[in-house]
């Protein structure tokens, strides 16, 4: 197929032009014409100095236009008119865009332009350039540094009226540092960002061993150092990019797994793949969470801000790992993406794929011959001024007959020719001497003009050191990059893994399995379960836990019930809990949350323990401060997240409630005058909720019970006691305390009045506080530090000895021998004190 291309003639006498021409040959020479613009003006970045077109023109306008990190900045307009006018002939949306680019902190690894205005994020476009300002930043000086000195060619702009640098001198390896990305036609490149410090060591590595192997090269650069830190995994394709110039490897952002609110863990994440904003992350898990395709999360929040910069905090469900978690949202989400590695860049005006040695020695090349037409340029300045020195030095010590000749010549040519043929000066050291005006010429000009010429001779010797001697060039340009990265080397941002390091990671299920576990309180008010159902030892650090109120068995996905003074049973989710840490030694529940976070009471009401609500559990045991006992049928409505379990009588509270797994076992109360009744449990039938129990001690005169609690008759127990005056203030005394054995004591009938468990001396009158459980017993001050406990008397009714300390709670050693069953249902605890929280609770 042809087309017919028509002339218009000059006058009606000029016959009309038909020229044939082949379409498809046309196509493809302008076809190769457009690929070729495309490729070399505005794709594909210069080896050397790793910039586009667009990119130079812009750093060379802003040089030229004197916006150096010292000055203000200024409209961002106005650079991009400078750039159109004068350098580049396009749009000035895409002039503003390679400007916005290279200000942007996450773009580039050490960006060339401090911008001052809204310059965009990875989720949002930068504001107009008319809104913006810009200048140099310091590390673009870097880049046109002695670009005045001959370092250079320049060429004739687009309409020739102007000249451009064909290529910075770039004083340190900005294509290897700030990476670089751009699709031309047939051919795209995506290079990515590398740590200044390691690249200059790589570089001054290869000057120093031009024969290095990339193995050798690799020591000082192991791999990118991406903008926005994350985790690169996967250096088997870096390497391949290293040697080949084509790899991929994958990025990972940067999570951490954190207690984010008191009763959930969740998935902080700082720093996300390169080239990926966070409303990207936030929009697909939207939209996973949505389609029911990711599941165990929460919440998401963005609290990210410029002062503590990225922050996605994403809240798990309870009952899900979020380690699990995390696995899907890297296989799911863009916090896991693949960066390929295509290092296409021009070298000698053509395209080619490099690997790190090549790039390196191509800048490494470079910048010698920089270096090299810097010093010929200062060389020959240097010794165009020591000429003029010269003359000027021959002036002043012949300064008399200088003038002689100038005043008796009739012209400035007269006086030239004169000073040239008496001194046998040149041509330019007589004009100069005519230039000078004679203020200059004295005694102490004489002595600048001599110091001046010995810099310069010394200059000029060293510079003629550096152009003969290959080795003395080479170490010129090391010392020059070892100061560059001195100066802007900044520590790595980016982890780098090992593919088989990620693969060793332990595979997490996705949902927390139903193990069986321990739900623990404290005497401070702390709840937490462990981790199985091991047996709660009161052995090992007693430095800086306090006591238990109550263990229970569960499981992790179960529940368990929290009983108050009001006999109130409150459900709470074993899943909601803090699980200790395996290498915890319960009862330390430092790690524990207050109970005041699962529950709500009223200003009168304390948590006195916990209670299992399996209905073919063990049974609870109730004792309420006018002594009545109940044991509580396991017949728990499963609708109902609070509900009674005794009815109680005005004035009446509960004291202790402990979960019974044998009616063997004794229940045990304690009375403020001093009384102790143990009967076995099985004389107590259980009743249904609403029952207000029996009896179960007889109380004299104003007394009530201080403790209840179930002891194991066949196991060695203790018996503590703490009297005081009932008119002291609350936590004014110490008191006087006592330790005898559990043995000690006979059972009676239940509704009895027990046997005396202390003497009172003279000043005491009531019991401050009591307890009844196996050994040895633990003694915690109301901040849940131990405090020491007197000597066990022999004598169940004798009198206690003073206390040093105040003492808020006690507590027993809870399966110390290993008896997990008697880890998880006998004691009880005595506190003072009033609500859970982090006051001790009853």
């Amino acid at each position: 197929m042809a087309r017919r291309t028509t002339t218009p003639p000059p006058d009606e006498d000029f016959e009309e032009r038909i020229v044939d021409i082949d379409v498809s040959a046309e196509m493809r020479t302008s076809f190769l014409e457009y690929a070729y613009s495309v490729i070399y003006q505005r794709a594909l970045p210069d080896a050397r100095d790793g910039l586009k077109p667009v990119q130079r023109r812009i750093l060379y306008s802003m040089s030229e236009m004197g916006l150096r990190p010292d000055r203000g900045h200024v409209k961002s307009s106005r650079v991009v008119g400078e750039v159109m006018g004068k350098l580049h002939p396009h749009g000035d949306s895409a002039i503003y865009d390679a400007l916005v680019r290279l200000a942007q902190p996450f773009s580039m690894r050490l960006p060339l332009v401090d911008g001052h205005g809204n310059f965009g994020s990875l989720d949002d476009l930068p504001a107009a350039m008319r809104y913006t300002e810009a200048r140099l930043a310091p590390a673009a000086m870097l880049m046109v540094q002695s670009i005045d000195e001959d370092t250079v060619d320049f060429k004739p702009n687009y309409d020739g009226q102007e000249t451009e640098p064909s290529v910075m001198p770039s004083a340190f390896p900005n294509l290897l540092v700030n990476g670089a990305s751009g699709i031309a036609v047939g051919m795209a490149t995506n290079m990515a960002p590398h740590n200044l410090g390691e690249v200059v060591a790589a570089a001054r590595y290869l000057i120093r061993k031009p024969d290095a192997t990339l193995d050798e090269l690799m020591r000082f650069v192991p791999g990118p150092d991406l903008p926005t830190g994350g985790t690169i995994i996967g250096l088997n394709g870096v390497r391949d990019a290293y040697e080949t110039g084509r790899g991929t490897f994958k990025m990972r952002a940067k999570a951490t797994i954190e207690q984010v609110t008191p009763r959930r863990k969740g998935i902080v994440v700082t720093e996300l793949p390169f080239n990926v904003g966070p409303e990207r992350v936030i929009t697909k898990i939207k939209e996973l969470v949505n389609a029911k395709r990711l599941t165990g999360i929460a919440d998401l929040k963005d609290l990210t801000d410029r002062h503590k910069g990225l922050r996605l905090v994403i809240e798990v469900k309870n009952g899900f790992n979020p380690e699990a978690v995390l696995e899907e949202l890297y296989r799911l989400t863009p916090m896991e993406e693949t960066f390929g590695i295509n290092n296409v860049a021009l070298v000698d005006g053509q395209p080619r794929t490099l690997g790190l040695r090549e790039l390196l020695s191509v800048y490494v090349d470079h910048r010698l011959d920089v270096v090299r037409r810097r010093s010929l340029y200062r060389l020959r300045k240097r010794e165009e001024r020591l000429h003029l020195v010269d003359g000027l030095i021959i002036a002043l010590l012949n300064i008399d007959q200088v003038i002689r000749v100038i005043r008796n010549s009739d012209d400035t040519a007269q006086a030239r020719a004169g000073l040239m043929e008496t001194f046998e000066l040149s041509e330019i050291q007589a004009n100069y001497i005519l230039d000078t005006p004679l203020r200059r010429l004295t005694r102490y000009d004489k002595l600048e003009l001599d110091r001046e010429k010995e810099q310069l001779q010394a200059d000029i010797a060293e510079l003629n050191e550096i152009l003969g001697s290959e080795d003395r060039l080479r170490k010129v340009v090391s010392s020059e990059l070892a100061e560059v990265a001195k100066t802007y080397g900044t520590p790595r941002r980016t982890v780098l893994l090992e593919s088989s390091e990620a693969a060793r990671a332990a595979v997490v299920p996705l949902e927390v399995a139903d193990d069986p576990c321990l739900v623990l309180l404290s005497s401070t008010g702390l709840l937490a379960r462990t981790t199985d159902a091991s047996p709660v030892s009161g052995e090992g650090d007693r430095t800086a836990h306090d006591v238990l109120v109550s263990v229970v068995r569960s499981t992790v996905r179960g529940e368990v019930g929290v009983v108050t003074s009001q006999g109130r049973m409150i459900r709470v989710s074993v899943l909601d809990l803090p699980a200790l840490p395996p290498s915890a030694n319960p009862p330390s529940l430092a790690g524990g949350h207050p109970v005041s976070e699962y529950v709500a009471l009223e200003s009168d009401e304390r948590v006195v323990g916990l209670g299992s609500l399996d209905p073919d559990g063990p049974g609870l045991a109730l004792g309420t401060s006018q002594g009545v006992v109940k044991r509580v049928a396991p017949e728990y409505p499963v609708n109902r997240d609070e509900f009674e379990v005794i009815g109680l009588r005005d004035g009446d509270v509960v004291v202790g409630a402990v979960e019974l797994t044998s009616a063997d076992h004794d229940l045990v109360f304690i009375t403020s005058d001093a009384q102790l009744l143990r009967f076995p449990a099985s004389v107590v039938r259980p009743q249904g909720r609403p029952a207000g129990g029996m009896a179960g001690v007889r109380l004299d005169g104003g007394a009530k019970v201080v403790f209840f609690g179930a002891v194991d008759p066949t196991r060695e127990a203790r018996v503590v006691t703490i009297a005081g005056s009932s008119t002291a203030l609350p936590g004014t005394q110490m008191g006087a305390g006592k330790v005898s054995d559990y043995a000690e004591f006979p059972p009676k009938g239940r509704a009895t009045g027990g046997v005396r468990a202390q003497r009172f001396l003279k000043g005491e009158d009531v019991l401050l506080l009591a307890y009844a459980g196996p050994a040895p017993v633990k003694a915690v001050s109301s901040t849940g530090k131990p405090v020491p406990l007197p000597e066990e008397l022999g004598r169940r009714d004798g009198s206690g000895l003073r206390l040093v300390h105040a003492i808020a709670a006690i507590g027993g050693a809870l399966g110390a021998d290993g008896d997990e069953e008697a880890a998880a249902t006998e004691g009880g605890m005595a506190t003072t004190g009033d609500t859970g929280g982090e006051e001790p609770v009853s």
